[in-house]
């Protein structure tokens, strides 16, 4: 279509694997981060409940954030449609991570496989929220496995999802949505009422593209190993057993993918959080399968760009 081609997609994608995400360049997350951190105050003072604070705050960023995005798409396409597509794409590309998530969870392989454990901890504990000071080996390939499956879907399926629906726009609006749960979602003193909102909104955004993960997963897992129908299988039976409504099923098919046993009990911030395992029936990890995590996550990737791109197509 013309408003919206869809090589736009397939450009973004190709653009974060090229580029990846630099420190040294502009990103409108760091942004939103500094967004949020600076109006959190405004709406914290209130005079209304913390609930229904938090809930204001998040609307106002929300749809801020995608308000903003239209307007300089809007603007840029009066000076040019070239001008416009490229700046979608580049937008699109801000709110994808196949690459940086690769990079991530292959410097905790690089750790274990020539630093040792502890050098493993600090890097594992750079992108989860669990306490990683106690961890063992099994404990840090795990959750370098979780972290891979669950941001598949926080970092591309998502946001090439909304993307698909509605263009930079819904997919800057879906990237703040999933930093504000990053950075006020949480269950402690701090934001257990103000974050509610911002969680909730997050359990809603990936609701859908959750659950799309796992035939995109499953497909992946049979071109790599033959494993689809058990990766499917493995996320119907044991999707729903996890703490948030989303996580668990793109855990669950790359548990049954690489025949992994996930999850289970840990520590965040000072507490034991015992969640069930998924992939009961299946074995422990090792180092190898962070590497195989990887493959399945920019493989599914690559399924969802072209599964996106047609989507965009037939729009």
């Amino acid at each position: 279509m013309d408003f919206y081609p869809s090589y736009i997609i397939l450009a973004a994608f190709i653009l974060d694997l090229i580029i990846g995400d630099p420190l040294w360049l502009f990103h409108p997350v760091r942004w939103m981060g500094m967004a949020i951190a600076r109006t959190e105050p405004v709406f914290r003072r209130l005079p209304v409940s913390l609930i229904l604070s938090g809930t204001f705050f998040s609307i106002f960023l929300v749809v801020g954030s995608w308000g903003v995005t239209c307007a300089i798409i809007l603007i840029s396409g009066s000076i040019h449609p070239a001008f416009r597509h490229i700046l979608e794409v580049i937008l699109i590309y801000y709110c994808i991570s196949a690459s940086s998530l690769k990079k991530a969870a292959m410097d905790v392989h690089t750790a274990l496989e020539s630093r040792g454990l502890p050098e493993a901890r600090k890097k594992v504990s750079s992108i989860v929220g669990r306490e990683t000071r106690n961890l063992t080996e099994q404990g840090v390939v795990r959750a370098s496995i979780e972290t891979v499956a669950e941001n598949l879907v926080d970092g591309i399926i998502s946001p090439l999802f909304y993307a698909a629906i509605g263009g930079a726009p819904l997919a800057i609006a879906y990237k703040m949505i999933n930093t504000l749960d990053s950075m006020v979602g949480y269950k402690n003193n701090q934001y257990i009422f103000f974050g509610k909102a911002s969680a909730r909104l997050d359990d809603i955004a990936n609701l859908i593209p959750a659950r799309l993960s796992v035939p995109v997963i499953a497909l992946a897992a049979e071109i790599l190993g033959k494993t689809g129908k058990r990766s499917f299988m493995t996320a119907v039976r044991e999707g729903a057993n996890h703490a948030s409504p989303n996580s668990g099923y793109s855990e669950a098919a790359f548990a049954g993918a690489l025949g992994v046993k996930l999850s289970g009990p840990n520590v965040y911030h000072g507490k034991v959080v015992n969640k069930p395992f998924i992939g009961t029936a299946f074995g422990d990890v090792k180092r190898i399968h962070i590497l195989k995590a990887c493959d399945l996550m920019l493989l599914s990737s690559f399924l969802w760009v072209f599964f996106t791109a047609i989507m965009v197509a037939m729009q």
